[in-house]
């Protein structure tokens, strides 16, 4: 892609279009790849209010790299990164292209940091068991884009601004991850009690929702400088990076609209949100 010719290419490949939300998803167990429940018809429903994407790009908590890439096959394959479930869940394949050309357009906007267009990789958990309850027919082209784990937050929320253009071009952009994850404290037996969250839960879930909400994002970028509640809920940055990415892109006129807002296990939350 060295021509203008090259570039132009690329982009008469996504004309102008109405300009697409930003979602972020908490995506929860793998399991919500098969199950019909309160998490699975919150996408469902936020589904119904998205007019139908031209492509989809997916920044996912499960592809965390040293570096940035973007998967650039034509068929990527479903990835079954997760051990201990059912035979059902294994069988899940969601069928989606891939998009090539995408991944050349996001590379050349995300200049001058180095990114490279990957063959290897697919579709992993955290995208498709989200998208095949919001696009059921995997219809829509698919490409993910890594998390460079040598980064800080405020990199990764400076770095998602750069994707903002694709949003007027019917691209789709999804954070897929869970704001608050703590595995080594999850209260496995009240894993089914509804809406069942630790006290440092409860307290940051809502006050990350009230700057959410307020549009006062700087605590959240500066997340590792917060409570020790904070330190609980984000031991790792690895679920928490995908909201950063959707927060980049939102504009300063837009809103942002919670769903899916429980705490389950203790210590996890399934707060989604999207931005229009």
């Amino acid at each position: 892609m060295n021509t203008l010719n090259d570039i132009k290419k690329i982009s008469d490949a996504f004309p102008a279009s109405e300009k697409m939300p930003v979602l972020f998803l908490g995506h929860g167990s793998p399991m919500n790849g098969i199950e019909e429940n309160q998490f699975t018809k919150g996408f469902q429903n936020i589904s119904k209010t998205l007019q139908k994407p031209k492509a989809i790009i997916c920044v996912s908590a499960h592809w965390f790299t040293r570096g940035t890439k973007v998967t650039a096959m034509e068929m990527p394959k479903t990835i079954h990164d997760f051990g201990g479930f059912p035979q059902e869940l294994y069988e899940q394949q969601y069928p989606a292209k891939g998009n090539p050309k995408l991944a050349k357009e996001t590379k050349k906007l995300l200049h001058p940091a180095l990114v490279e267009l990957d063959e290897k990789w697919g579709l992993d958990h955290g995208a498709w068991t989200v998208l095949k309850h919001l696009f059921p027919k995997a219809d829509i082209p698919v490409i993910q884009l890594s998390i460079d784990y040598t980064k800080d937050a405020q990199y990764h929320f400076e770095l998602a601004k750069q994707l903002n253009s694709l949003r007027d071009k019917g691209v789709l952009i999804i954070g897929s991850g869970n704001i608050i994850h703590n595995l080594r404290l999850v209260d496995w037996p009240n894993f089914n009690k509804e809406n069942h969250g630790y006290d440092w839960a409860i307290e940051v879930r809502e006050t990350i929702n009230n700057y959410l909400i307020d549009g006062n994002f700087n605590p959240l970028i500066n997340y590792e400088k917060q409570s020790k509640a904070f330190q609980l809920a984000i031991p790792s940055p690895d679920h928490y990076l995908p909201l950063i990415y959707s927060l980049g892109l939102k504009n300063d006129k837009e809103n942002i609209t919670l769903f899916n807002d429980n705490l389950m296990a203790g210590s996890l939350s399934m707060t989604s949100l999207k931005i229009s």
